[in-house]
């Protein structure tokens, strides 16, 4: 299996899906952190990819997406952004919205 048939696959095993580094427990850079905070405050399951046990993932997402940085999320298999969108999209009430349009739940809904 290449390694883009391995990112099609991870994409497609959950509704949310972040590549970043390290775990979700433990991030190894501030970026993946400020995401997975992101995520765990609107209440949302998600996979994380830990690109730093894989080069051929780390390369690969990169290509996949044509986004050069890491985290990346994926919401029901489309590229959502990395860090600075999601944020963007969380303070503006964007990314809960979003979820919420394509059928995942959220304990932290948008601020009205």
């Amino acid at each position: 299996m290449s390694v883009q048939d391995q990112i099609k696959t991870e994409i497609a095993s959950q509704d949310v899906v972040l590549f970043m580094k390290g775990t979700p427990q433990f991030p190894m850079c501030g970026f993946s952190g400020q995401v997975v905070q992101i995520l765990d405050y609107v209440g949302v399951p998600f996979k994380g990819i830990n690109v730093l046990e894989d080069q051929g993932i780390r390369e690969g997402i990169k290509e996949f997406a044509n986004w050069p940085t890491i985290p990346q999320l994926y919401i029901k298999g489309e590229f959502v952004g990395g860090c600075d969108i999601v944020r963007e999209m969380f303070q503006s009430g964007e990314l809960q919205t979003h979820l919420a349009d394509h059928g995942i739940a959220v304990k932290a809904p948008a601020q009205a």
